[in-house]
């Protein structure tokens, strides 16, 4: 019985996996789209967003069912609960993919506008930042997801001066301001892939150390324990 239920675990970590790999290939594939204005490249965006949206109803019934038939402890049910929050967030990060292929569609409209060389480099960084966190998630590598927490800033920091760029070009030259409120809106979208990579890495920690770290800022910079805040229950 007991086998059984470790090979169930690997079956959803297996398929949380899979999640995110195809998460963070559809935002790569919504760049490329935007470097390239491939509209088709676009398109498929919005396709491959309807099979992460199959992964997460089956990581939920997995989650579910093993909740009902199992009643896990410890460990194991903070790493069940983890896997049904970290599915839904990796389900809005294609979310934010689509988002950037409708800003796609939009620019096919408008004349050709350069973009700038940092969108594609913000869009490395949280990529990177998901696929570690992932990776984090399968070893519970808690100190790797406290790290992670920290390069948040530094997305923050790329998005925050892509903002004033863009804000500048506007200001210079009117003509481009459609063009580059898009190109704002895929900023923004990729900031919001980080927070969400961010939020699996605060996951590990809960699986790892039985420590909520979300909104304790203090905590993720030093590592340390916030009082009150130990939900160890091994």
């Amino acid at each position: 019985m007991e086998r059984h239920f470790d090979q169930e675990l690997d079956v959803l970590k297996q398929t949380l996996l899979r999640m995110g790999g195809a998460s963070e290939a559809i935002v790569q594939k919504s760049i490329e789209a935007l470097k390239r204005r491939d509209m088709a490249l676009a398109e498929e965006v919005f396709a491959d967003d309807k099979a992460v949206d199959r992964l997460e109803i089956d990581i939920e019934e997995r989650c579910v069912s093993l909740l009902a038939l199992r009643q896990p402890l410890a460990t194991d049910l903070r790493f069940i609960t983890a896997a049904l929050k970290i599915s839904n967030d990796l389900e809005r990060i294609a979310d934010h993919a689509v988002n950037i292929a409708g800003c796609v569609k939009r620019l096919d409209t408008e004349p050709p506008l350069k973009v700038t060389a940092d969108i594609p480099r913000l869009a490395q960084l949280a990529g990177a930042m998901l696929r570690e966190s992932l990776d984090a998630f399968v070893r519970l590598d808690a100190p790797t997801a406290r790290g992670l927490l920290r390069r948040d800033d530094e997305v923050d920091d790329l998005a925050h001066d892509l903002f004033r760029e863009l804000q500048q070009g506007m200001c210079d030259d009117a003509a481009t301001i459609s063009r580059a409120l898009q190109l704002i809106l895929v900023t923004r979208n990729l900031e919001r892939v980080a927070d969400l990579a961010t939020n699996v890495a605060e996951e590990v920690v809960f699986v790892a150390e039985a420590r909520i770290v979300k909104h304790h800022a203090e905590e993720k910079l030093g590592g340390g324990m916030a009082a009150g805040e130990d939900f160890a229950r091994s």
